[in-house]
């Protein structure tokens, strides 16, 4: 096999263009191209090899400004495992990486079999794998904090060093975002037997809030739908935001949602719930049935993969996580005049259950539509239903004081 830089280089350039990328994403790989061409004739060579392509993907600082370019490693990593894939397998792999690693990881012996065994708990008990990766990212880090503070064995740490964990991160999270940050530390913790540990964790005094989450107003629901009926929203996010809308489906549900869940005749979604593992069959109004075929017969890209949506463009893999279908709602919202609401799905999550307990649908049943594993987390969406909580009020006694 000819290994030659310009020779994998014309490999990798003809399978980009025969997968259908843009060709102004072309050019940025024969911009990288050009540039591991010019680095390794600087070393006398014209032949690629891994040591070399991991030597080319350090060279993160930008030589116009001396400074950390981000872009720049991104392109000459995303270059260099495209050509060390052509290299090892003969072939060009165009899959979609995932960025990160999923955090720092722990490297003592110690560390490393305790993580080790912790991830094989949870895997053994079945919990789902956003689950396994909530609860494993904090215990890693963790187990990094100890380690960058010289501890390197469990036996070594006490409660202060949870603490201490924790106050490491307020300059990270937002306060009321802890809260889920001790809920995923608690069951590492808890792993481990160290029950001081765990005592340290209760005191840390992070809370839970439980604020009145908005919802869309009437006017504004009426413009995200006539939009999406419209053709200035293309059928794809057309589909995916009122998914979201109408059945608060969590992103997660929506990114893997298959082909095959579809039942086209009956028009209801069938599948198991990636958080709760429960399986759960929702029905589909009549614009969202007509968006999701428009998508399926007419503008969804020809390609193997069964999961209902895929990137509009090269690689047309499924979308990647909870993120992207933040971004299209972002979008589509945008498209329909309605800017400043916060368009999340749990927002419209919290939407779909206010639309039905306006209409006066019981609590079990809104909590089958939005998948619950126990009636008791609908409850939440009470704290929304305001003219119900009005006929709640007291009235106040003559002559109480002001």
């Amino acid at each position: 096999m000819d290994t030659t830089i310009t020779r994998i280089g014309a490999t990798v350039v003809a399978e980009l263009r025969s997968a259908g990328y843009r060709e102004s994403t072309i050019g940025n790989y024969e911009k990288t191209i050009r540039a591991l061409t010019g680095y390794a004739r600087g070393h006398g060579t014209d032949v690629y090899t891994s040591a070399l392509g991991a030597k080319f993907a350090s060279l993160t600082t930008s030589p116009r400004t001396g400074r950390f370019s981000a872009q720049r490693r991104f392109d000459y990593r995303r270059l260099v495992a495209v050509f060390d894939s052509c290299l090892e397998t003969g072939r060009v792999d165009l899959s979609v990486r995932k960025r990160g690693g999923g955090g720092a990881q722990p490297t003592s012996s110690q560390f490393a079999v305790l993580n080790a065994s912790w991830e094989a708990d949870m895997a053994d008990r079945g919990l789902a794998a956003a689950t396994r990766e909530a609860y494993g990212r904090v215990a890693r880090g963790y187990l990094c904090f100890l380690e960058s503070s010289g501890t390197f064995d469990l036996d070594g740490a006490d409660g202060g060093t949870v603490l201490a964990f924790l106050a490491s991160l307020s300059p990270k999270w937002a306060t009321t975002s802890l809260f889920w940050v001790v809920s995923n530390f608690r069951p590492f913790l808890t792993f481990t037997g160290r029950g001081d540990l765990v005592d340290a964790v209760n005191l840390a005094g992070v809370r839970r809030s439980h604020p009145i989450v908005p919802v869309l107003g009437d006017d504004d629901q009426r413009l995200v739908v006539a939009a999406c009926a419209s053709r200035v929203v293309c059928a794809r996010d057309a589909a995916i935001t009122l998914l979201a809308l109408s059945t608060g489906l969590r992103a997660c549900d929506i990114v893997n949602l298959r082909l095959s869940d579809v039942d086209w005749r009956g028009r209801t979604i069938s599948l198991v719930q990636r958080k709760t593992g429960n399986p759960l069959t929702v029905p589909l109004i009549e614009l969202l049935v007509s968006r999701l075929a428009d998508y399926v017969l007419h503008d969804r890209p020809r390609v193997s993969d069964d999961h209902v949506f895929v990137r509009q463009v090269a690689p047309h893999a499924r979308l990647g996580d909870h993120a992207t279908i933040h971004r299209v709602t972002t979008e589509v919202f945008r498209v329909a005049g309605v800017a400043d609401a916060k368009v999340g799905t749990r927002v419209l999550r919290h939407n779909a259950a206010s639309r039905m307990l306006r209409a006066a649908t019981p609590l079990p049943t809104i909590s089958a539509v939005l998948g619950h594993a126990s009636e008791e987390s609908t409850r939440q969406y009470l704290s929304i239903d305001e003219s119900r909580l009005l006929e709640c009020v007291l009235a106040v006694p003559e002559g109480a004081r002001p």
